[in-house]
């Protein structure tokens, strides 16, 4: 039987996320030190770990069938790459930044300038769509010193914190575009693949809809009922059971965890007690 292959970052806190996800997809991966290539013992899976600035290209050549890859990596070198599923993890932003010391009032003070960055394509379309014209330097590596030694005016890098920029004496002043990780597939992807591919992605989704919710249970009186149901998001409409006590029951449902404590505080106003809420690991459609 034909193994799925799927790349991801060799190193880093994406490799780290990668790993994580997979396993919490309850693929189990036998990886040692060092090792460029490792295979799932319980699923038709080989996982190459790989520069993240090189697996673009193996996804265009058909050497792997997937990635788990930054989007900002895709979007610079990964043209007619499908995403197929956003991952949530390994936010990031590719943003301009310029020595503190300098005034900035908005794009066009970077026309004829020097920018620094390892984006050149990302660069030039943002630029080109601001009809700004500054001259580039590619550097692959660490692009914040480039303005402290006279390289560069201003550079384009991810930033997560921004504690590198704060380090280095730089500000941030344009975010060109936001990025998470994402799944990736090759278009040369065989059918056989393909399907083994979508069986990952249903694992995944199942995982992340966990990640984004959580389950509720609390007790509420019967007259309470209808409002605390309308409160209640759910997935199509909460379960709701008798307690011994008379005149109450025991409602369960699902709320996302961005609407979490406005959800809570809502449902405590309106009569809900002994408000249970337990993390969900997967959510199965």
């Amino acid at each position: 039987m034909s193994k799925l292959k799927i790349a991801v970052q060799k190193s880093g806190r994406l490799n780290e996320d990668s790993m994580k996800i997979l396993k919490d997809i309850g693929i189990s991966i036998d990886n040692g030190k060092d090792q460029l290539k490792a295979s799932a013992k319980n699923f038709p899976l080989e996982v190459f770990y790989l520069r993240n600035g090189d697996i673009p290209q193996y996804l265009k050549d058909g050497v792997v069938d997937a990635a788990i890859i930054g989007e900002n990596v895709l979007i610079e070198k990964g043209n007619h790459i499908s995403v197929v599923e956003k991952l949530g993890f390994s936010s990031c932003k590719v943003s301009i930044a310029v020595p503190k010391s300098a005034k900035y009032n908005g794009i066009k003070d970077l026309e004829g300038k020097r920018i620094a960055t390892s984006y050149p394509n990302t660069v030039n379309q943002f630029l080109e769509k601001n009809n700004v014209k500054a001259n580039l330097h590619i550097i692959n590596g660490s692009v914040e010193i480039a303005p402290n030694i006279g390289l560069a005016d201003a550079i384009v890098d991810i930033v997560s914190s921004g504690s590198t920029l704060f380090k280095n004496g730089l500000k941030e002043v344009e975010v060109l575009l936001k990025s998470e990780a994402v799944l990736a597939v090759s278009p040369l992807i065989s059918s056989e693949n393909q399907q083994t591919l979508n069986k990952l992605q249903f694992r995944l989704q199942s995982v992340l809809r966990g990640r984004q919710s959580k389950y509720v249970l609390l007790n509420a009186p019967n007259d309470k009922l209808e409002t605390i149901i309308n409160i209640l998001p759910g997935m199509n409409s909460p379960t709701i059971l008798p307690l011994a006590k008379e005149g109450w029951s025991s409602l369960h449902s699902v709320i996302n965890k961005n609407e979490f404590w406005e959800v809570i505080d809502e449902l405590k106003q309106n009569g809900a007690e002994g408000i249970l809420v337990c993390p969900i690991e997967n959510m199965v459609l």
